[in-house]
């Protein structure tokens, strides 16, 4: 595994090896110990997978509020998205920065995100599906999002969105912290 920085601190792009044979291929997604050496000690304890039937749809901007907070791995299955992981972290030297990664099946990236970042991400292909881990379970009275298109943050979409949850398009703009004092 090659563990990248990213311009969102603490947050790692992987690259995961994948060995190929007339069988086919057969890669590793996670190692504790490989993990812990690039910092990431979080426990994964739930795992959720995500279909989309059509190219353009968005899910997003979505994280969790303490003690709900919850770290993310997000690895793309089959086709391909657009992932965006914005920090929401005000003590953060990234605090309100935004960066998309383009995940895929033919890739074998995945992105590891820390709690406090919102995540979202856009289809780029019909039947896209993703696997997510989580280091804390899922908790609806702590489930929290933002606007895919908040003027503050200024989130670049690959394309426009063709889809999109009533809940995910009724999410508020973003509060910055020194907005709300």
């Amino acid at each position: 595994m090659l563990f990248q920085s990213t311009e969102i601190h603490e947050a790692k792009e992987i690259i995961l090896p994948r060995h190929k044979d007339e069988r086919g291929s057969f890669g590793r997604i996670f190692d504790r110990d490989m993990f812990m050496d690039h910092g990431i000690t979080c426990e994964f304890i739930q795992f959720s997978i995500s279909r989309t039937k059509h190219a353009g749809t968005l899910r997003g901007m979505h994280y969790q509020k303490a003690p709900y907070a919850e770290d993310k791995l997000v690895y793309c299955l089959r086709g391909a998205i657009h992932d965006v992981i914005c920090d929401l972290r005000p003590e953060s030297p990234t605090y309100m920065k935004c960066q998309g990664f383009h995940l895929s099946d033919q890739n074998n990236r995945m992105i590891y995100i820390p709690a406090g970042c919102a995540h979202g991400f856009q289809t780029m292909e019909d039947n896209a599906e993703v696997l997510y881990a989580m280091s804390n379970i899922y908790s609806e009275n702590h489930a929290c999002g933002i606007r895919f298109d908040d003027p503050i943050l200024g989130i670049t979409w690959a394309r426009p969105v063709s889809c999109i949850s009533a809940k995910d398009l009724n999410w508020p703009p973003y509060a910055p912290a020194s907005l709300v004092d």
